[in-house]
């Protein structure tokens, strides 16, 4: 199977399983109801003998989530067809890639922040070694981790931190001198869970 057809296949076998439950589809500093604009990310997994995927570091210089990692994405605009015209648009702003190279395998489980977005992650499956750039003043820097190593649950540590008065749960995956936390590792980790990670091997 290509790799594309493992991915469809995991996807499609994990939302069968009406019983999975996933605890962390929601930012946990959210209290009470909270208006949400939609939004939506790319995950861009590449088709290698071991696959990898892209995330992005943003600018230092941003107001919101300044330096943290990222999956390239954000909100939603009035003329996106969908979520997933979404999360091409906003790649192709942010590392110039073109949404023809992306083989788009479906969505996986919403995550709600606190600042107010309903994310929508989108997995494709790209060709490796594309020429991607960062686009000046919102993406610092673009980078590639191997899936495997992003999806293993024993790469995945729970954190807890005071927040407004209150702790705080998060996840955090260290990867070489990256920090992968917050909506970026509660994303990877619903997916591990909805995939399996180990159902990806060729």
């Amino acid at each position: 199977m290509t790799l594309a057809e493992r991915l469809r296949a995991a996807l499609d076998e994990g939302h069968r399983r009406e019983a999975l439950s996933l605890s962390d589809t929601r930012d946990p500093q959210i209290e009470g109801d909270i208006a949400l604009a939609p939004a939506a990310v790319l995950v861009a997994i590449t088709d290698r003998p071991e696959p990898g995927l892209i995330l992005t570091e943003r600018s230092t210089a941003l107001r919101k989530h300044a330096g943290q990692i990222a999956f390239p994405g954000g909100r939603v605009d009035e003329g996106d067809a969908d979520e997933i015209a979404g999360a091409l648009r906003e790649a192709q702003e942010e590392i110039a890639l073109p949404p023809a190279q992306v083989q788009v395998i479906g969505t996986t489980d919403r995550y709600h922040t606190f600042t107010g977005f309903d994310i929508v992650p989108v997995l494709g499956v790209i060709p490796p070694d594309l020429p991607l750039r960062a686009q000046e003043g919102e993406v610092a820097n673009w980078f590639e981790l191997p899936l495997a190593y992003a999806l293993d649950p024993a790469n995945r540590a729970k954190r807890e931190v005071e927040f407004a008065g209150a702790m705080r749960h998060y996840y955090e995956i260290i990867w070489q001198e990256r920090r992968i936390w917050g909506i970026t590792a509660a994303i990877l980790a619903n997916l591990s869970r909805r995939l399996g990670h180990d159902r990806l091997a060729a």
